[in-house]
């Protein structure tokens, strides 16, 4: 089972249906019973801390530069 986002085109609420991935394109009536939806594009996040060797080939984190790569500037 997946769990997929939609917005209702009429009312604008955004709502989960949990359903089998074989049913992905079925339509997915609002909460409000409205009928015009449209299936969002999710994100998926994942949180955590690979290992192996850095950049510079040295044992340890194999993301240099802290939790995002140095992106976020946060030094860890």
């Amino acid at each position: 089972m997946a769990l997929y986002e939609h917005r209702c085109r009429t009312c604008g609420e955004v709502f989960e249906v949990r359903r089998p991935m074989s049913e992905s394109g079925d339509p997915a009536p609002c909460p409000g019973g409205h009928a015009d939806t449209v299936r969002l594009l999710s994100v998926f996040a994942s949180v955590g801390r690979a290992t192996g060797p850095d950049v510079t080939g040295s044992p340890g984190p194999a993301v240099a530069g802290g939790c995002c790569g140095g992106a976020c500037g946060c030094g860890r």
